[in-house]
Parts: C-alpha cells; structure tokens; sequence
C-alpha cells in the first residue's frame, strides 16, 4: 500500500500520512512531482495512460504522487524510473513551477536530456505507449482532448518557461 506524507496550505509538513485512495481532508496536501524530458531537438516524451487507469488512453508526462519519505525530486525520478525505465541524472534537470491545487502541490520540471525512446522500458499497469513530440504536436493532442486533463495549464506553463 503507498503512503503519502500530508501538508498545511502553506506546504508545511503536519506529521500525518495519508494511505492513497482514501479521501484526503479539505485543507490538507500532498505533493505531486511531474517530469516533462526535452531533448536537444526541442522534443518532450510523452507516455500514454492504461486505459484502466483515470484518463484512459490519454497522453501525459512522467510523474505522480510523492510517497511518505520522499522529497520532491526523489519521487519525480522514482516515478520516471518506474514507468519507463529511464535514469536521469538530476543535474540535467530543474524544478520549473509549482502550484497549489484542491488536494495537492503540483512540482514541474524541466529535464534537458536525449533519450532514445527504444531504450525505455514501460510499466505495464501504468503506461501503453511512449514517443517524442513537438511543442506544436502538443498542442495539438491538447486541441483534440487527447492529453490527460490535468496537464492543459502546466503545457501553457512549459511553454512559456522555454520560450522565455
């Protein structure tokens, strides 16, 4: 069973766990660490969910909940590492934007680093499919409803972060 450790509205630890799939209380957080991977061609991977998980079939980036322990990066890499196999070196890598949401703290980051996507190996139970797309293809799947929900505002986000 995964546990997550919980927070205050100011992202401050509160000493309690939450065991995953319960209802969290309102008031109370927990971290969530998501990983888009750019490669020298301005290309992101994106991996497409189980269709037994929430947002079946859709498009995302690496990432997912912080488990209890964690701290942010840490989790961010576990979950790149579990879903498709991939090492990355936390150096080629920063936290790019957070936000807070209704029951959770949201980290982005922004790993520079070619990956041949031959190489990955992908978690069965989470992930179907992996491949490389621009910033316009992006777009595009977000367009045609295509990529998981709760990724819309982080890909304007990304955006901007690059383009700056």
């Amino acid at each position: 069973m995964e546990y997550w450790d919980l927070y205050n509205n100011k992202r401050q630890k509160i000493n309690k766990l939450h065991k995953r799939g319960e209802e969290i209380k309102k008031g109370e957080y927990h971290i969530v660490a998501n990983i888009w991977i750019k490669n020298s061609e301005n290309k992101l991977i994106i991996t497409q969910r189980h269709p037994n998980k929430h947002f079946p079939l859709k498009w995302e980036c690496s990432g997912g909940s912080v488990l209890a322990g964690e701290d942010s990066i840490t989790g961010a890499l576990r979950e790149v590492e579990e879903e498709i196999g991939i090492k990355l070196d936390p150096k080629n890598g920063q936290l790019i934007f957070t936000r807070q949401r209704e029951s959770d703290f949201e980290d982005i980051y922004l790993f520079n680093e070619n990956i041949n996507i031959n190489n990955t190996k992908l978690q069965g139970t989470e992930v179907v499919d992996i491949k490389m797309v621009t910033f316009n293809e992006l777009k595009e799947l977000v367009n045609t409803k295509e990529i998981a929900e709760p990724l819309w505002k982080d890909i304007v986000m990304l955006e901007e972060y690059i383009n700056r």
